[in-house]
């Protein structure tokens, strides 16, 4: 576990618990380690959904697969993130999503009761991280709501030009890194791949957004300000 624990400390759960006290509740919570190459499941849709998950390393991504194989993704992981807590918390028999790796790395797994049961060695800092789980659940509420105010505009361009302007205010700069490639961004906005890059290359020509790969950047925004440019030819 100490290999891990730069990112368990950046992991919200454990937000003002020092890194020794980390090191004493994951024995005390029966935390396991595994290790995923990319490809593979951490989580698989239909599985048990009694575990709360931390990415310790590599990038992961939480997706949802209809019957026709269509896949909407809902959340990119970085080393600290969570996934998982939501529906172990609200007490669902199988989980409706997967956790996919994008990159090989390890996450741990921690079964909800035992982060929301009072253990019997009475861990001092049990009761912050009951809480810290409480508003980490709010804040991927507030999460989900920006996703659906994003993917409610009706055109490719304007998901796309109010995902990006999200991400600059975010950063407050209109340079920035999204967590995505480009199958894995028409994924999370639920939009063609080919239309989406279409749509990239029509705002570059158009002088309203610098992109290479994964980095963007909006051109004649001021940082703090990120007026839209919605209505940019």
């Amino acid at each position: 576990m100490l290999d891990h624990i730069d990112a368990l400390a950046r992991c919200p759960l454990f937000n003002g618990v020092s890194e020794a006290d980390i090191q004493a509740m994951l024995g005390c919570m029966g935390a396991k380690v595994v290790a995923v190459q990319k490809g593979e499941m951490i989580l698989r849709e239909d599985g048990p959904a009694d575990f709360v998950g931390i990415l310790l390393s590599g990038a992961a991504r939480v997706q949802r697969d209809d019957f026709y194989g269509n896949r909407a993704v809902q959340a990119a992981l970085q080393p600290g993130d969570m996934f998982g807590e939501a529906f172990a918390c609200a007490g669902v028999e199988r989980l409706p999503v997967s956790v996919e790796a994008v990159r090989s790395g390890e996450a741990m797994l921690i079964r909800m009761n035992r982060i929301t049961e009072i253990c019997s060695s009475a861990c001092a800092f049990h009761n912050r991280v009951v809480m810290n789980l409480l508003r980490v659940m709010a804040e991927k509420n507030l999460q989900l709501n920006q996703k659906l105010e994003i993917t409610s505009h009706r055109t490719t361009r304007d998901k796309l030009l109010a995902y990006l302007l999200a991400q600059a205010k975010r950063a407050g700069a209109s340079a920035f890194t999204i967590p995505f490639d480009r199958q894995g961004l028409a994924d999370y906005l639920g939009v063609d791949r080919s239309a989406l890059s279409a749509e990239i290359g029509k705002l570059r020509r158009a002088g309203v957004i610098e992109s290479e790969r994964s980095a963007f950047k909006l051109l004649n925004v001021e940082a703090g300000s990120f007026g839209s440019p919605l209505d940019a030819p």
